[in-house]
């Protein structure tokens, strides 16, 4: 039996970036989360903690601001954040995620 489909789908911006935060903060290595720069642009996006997310003819871009531990290498995390958020957008949502900007803001250090 053939099945018919109508209607559409509609992914708000805030579950890209409930993605992408929870994504980040799962990665070994990232303790927290930093607040997000804002830059005034023309496309859809949200900016909340942490992460911006751009939604330019349904191709993804997302820049992340994490605090790392000191303790670990940080091009090593920042690498991961990249490939764990890209798989994460792309496998929950089925979207193309053109780049991951990782921005370290700070290190976190034990006393």
């Amino acid at each position: 039996m053939e099945e018919k489909h109508s209607g559409s789908t509609t992914i708000a911006p805030t579950v890209l970036n409930t993605i992408a935060r929870l994504t980040c903060l799962g990665t070994p290595g990232v303790t927290a989360m930093a607040p997000a720069f804002t830059v005034a642009a023309r496309t859809s996006r949200t900016d909340t903690e942490g992460v911006k997310i751009v939604v330019k003819d349904s191709i993804i871009y997302v820049d992340v601001y994490v605090v790392i531990n000191g303790a670990e290498n940080v091009r090593v995390v920042a690498e991961a954040v990249q490939q764990r958020v890209t798989r994460a957008i792309s496998e929950m949502v089925g979207m193309e995620v053109a780049s991951v900007n990782v921005d370290v803001t700070d290190v976190e250090l034990e006393a």
